[in-house]
């Protein structure tokens, strides 16, 4: 509402001005009035106009700042909620560009709709008045107007391509800056600067080449368009003079009449800004829509299924009670069941490569199970999959006794904590990043964590302790003292079932140890799932669990496997000869595929 009180107070005090110019040059100049009221009037006009106006441009940048302001928290939350599928496939570099400067682009367009509907009034009503007043001059002065319009959207059809053009290579280059900056120390490593500058020079020419092209479509169509309204005023200046000098016109009327010309330049050499924007305002209304769009593969349940407190296996059919030696029901204080049942699955991306067949496997509340085999085999797709990051392609997967797939997906992510291979710490103190799943732990739940994690001595080393500020990804710390830092975390956030996804691979081997005897009190109560490749860590696990090729093809404890199986050997010995794993898909990690099997 005040914002159509302001508009309509601009557009009157616009449009007065020339009006009250006419009655001081007739009445004031030619006639017997007062020169002085007249200015005196048209001064106040002017201020009026100039108070609207300010008014006008805050209204607009407000609007215009609300809605980006909305646009972006829309969008950050959608790309979170996105499934892992969508972000193995997407460029970090390109969903800032979309976030930054396309939004930019929207904001920029929004911020002109004001100011242009206001120009469109201003517009019509001073066409309505100089037809009014000389429907001959108005002619003249509107004559180029059909041009303007056929300009214009030849203008905006010719410049779209451009403009898009330049959004995606935008975002390629910035996808190439953010790569060598998170990467600089394997950059640096490799010193292969030149070869980023290269890189980065490339995509720079592709920018400067799409905007050289929307640059050439600008240069040929906006000199036109500017050109047709100043042709309408010189026809007006010499029609005009004409009928001042045959007495059919006054003086006042004359410079009335063009001031109203010359108030439609104006907006109408505007066309080609507005067109101009509204164009960059499209591309990046469709690249941001393109994220909006996407529905996340990965949602919650329509009547969702609350984790029991407790964990008790269902009773036989019949009301049947277990057979002699069967083991005893889990006491009340154990959770943490964990069930695969006859599971497939294939990456989205490649569904026809199954990276796990009819998988069937049982962790019994409290029990420590080590998953070892070769590249590809499957193990960290099993570590994905329990927290619903990716969902089965066949089969079901069960958390104390329910369907992962029934249960809300914060609800399931906090039973199921995940120590990944590769340490992300953000930059906050060392409390901040152990405390992220609950911000609001007492620094005696922190300080318990870091302790169970081994990592309370290093911590209080340090010159701020606990209030150490991390730099960028915690790389002011030793790759063991950060995996130590993501243990706790995991610790913290009390799951029910803890993975621990190669989590040691930076620790040193009698650190580990220590490691793992602080944590004997936690994992006793707790499922823990260790994907590992030494074998010290591996036989401390209550069972092995022997993967190939997506299949379990062994069981039992680290000694049994080792004196009977001659596979489970040969990848014990791989695995201590050869490179580590790579990055698991999901977290950043390269695609799986038939021959890599990447797990």
């Amino acid at each position: 509402m005040i914002g159509i009180f302001v508009a309509l107070g601009w557009t009157f005090a616009r449009i007065a001005i020339p009006w009250l110019v006419q009655k001081a040059i007739d009445s004031g100049i030619e006639g017997d009035g007062s020169l002085l009221s007249w200015v005196a009037i048209i001064t106040a006009a002017g201020v009026v106009s100039g108070i609207f106006t300010g008014l006008r441009r805050y209204w607009a940048f407000r609007n215009a700042r609300r809605v980006e302001a909305r646009l972006r928290d829309r969008l950050f939350a959608h790309v979170q909620r996105l499934h892992f599928a969508f972000h193995d496939s997407v460029q970090t570099g390109d969903l800032m560009s979309r976030a930054n400067t396309d939004l930019q682009h929207f904001q920029n367009f929004i911020t002109m709709l004001p100011v242009t509907a206001g120009n469109v009034v201003v517009v019509g009503a001073v066409t309505v008045l100089l037809f009014t007043e000389q429907a001959g001059l108005a002619f003249l002065a509107l004559l180029f107007l059909p041009l303007v319009n056929v300009l214009g959207r030849r203008f905006g059809q010719r410049l779209h391509p451009a403009v898009m053009g330049i959004q995606t290579e935008a975002a390629e280059l910035a996808s190439v800056v953010e790569e060598t900056i998170a990467g600089v120390r394997v950059v640096k490593g490799f010193g292969a600067e030149r070869l980023q500058a290269e890189r980065l020079a490339t995509e720079a020419d592709d920018v400067y080449d799409q905007s050289m092209r929307a640059s050439t479509v600008r240069s040929i169509y906006l000199p036109a368009v500017e050109l047709m309204p100043s042709i309408g005023l010189i026809l007006v200046l010499w029609r005009g003079g004409q009928l001042v000098m045959q007495g059919q016109l006054t003086v006042g009327e004359l410079v009335s009449f063009n001031i109203y010309v010359a108030m439609l330049i104006q907006p109408l050499r505007m066309l080609g800004m507005i067109i101009a924007s509204g164009q960059r305002a499209s591309a990046a209304g469709q690249r941001i829509h393109g994220v909006l769009a996407t529905a996340p593969n990965i949602v919650d349940p329509a009547r969702p299924v609350e984790l029991p407190s407790t964990y008790r296996p269902a009773e036989p059919a019949g009301g049947a009670t277990p057979s002699d030696g069967a083991a005893p029901p889990p006491t009340g204080a154990e959770r943490g069941h964990v069930r695969f049942s006859d599971v497939s699955f294939g990456y989205p991306d490649e569904p026809e490569v199954a990276v796990l067949h009819d998988l069937d496997l049982e962790i019994e509340p409290g029990d420590t199970v080590a998953l070892v085999g070769s590249t590809g085999s499957g193990k960290s797709t099993i570590a994905q999959l329990l927290p619903r990051f990716y969902d089965v392609t066949a089969g079901s997967i069960a958390l104390d006794g329910i369907d992962v797939r029934n249960i809300r997906r914060q609800e399931l992510r906090r039973a199921v904590g995940i120590v990944f291979e590769e340490t992300f710490l953000f930059s906050a103190s060392i409390a901040d990043n152990i405390a992220f799943a609950d911000p609001s732990a007492p620094p005696e739940k922190i300080e318990y964590a870091a302790r169970l994690a081994g990592a309370h001595d290093f911590i209080v080393e340090l010159d701020q302790g606990y209030d150490t500020l991390l730099g960028e990804r915690g790389y002011s710390l030793s790759g063991g003292q950060r995996q130590r830092i993501a243990i706790a975390r995991a610790v913290l956030a009390n799951p029910r079932v803890v993975i621990l996804d190669d989590a040691t691979s930076a620790v040193d081997p009698t650190k580990e140890h220590e490691i793992r005897d602080a944590l004997t009190d936690v994992m006793g109560r707790r499922t823990t799932i260790v994907i590992a490749h030494r074998p010290a860590t591996v036989a401390l696990a209550d069972r092995v669990v022997l993967l190939d090729e997506g299949r379990i093809v062994a069981e039992g404890r680290h000694a049994q496997l080792l004196a009977t199986n001659a596979r489970y050997r040969e990848v014990l010995a791989a695995a201590e000869l050869g490179p580590p794993e790579p990055q698991p898909r999901g977290d950043g990690g390269s695609a799986p595929a038939a021959e890599a099997g990447v797990d």
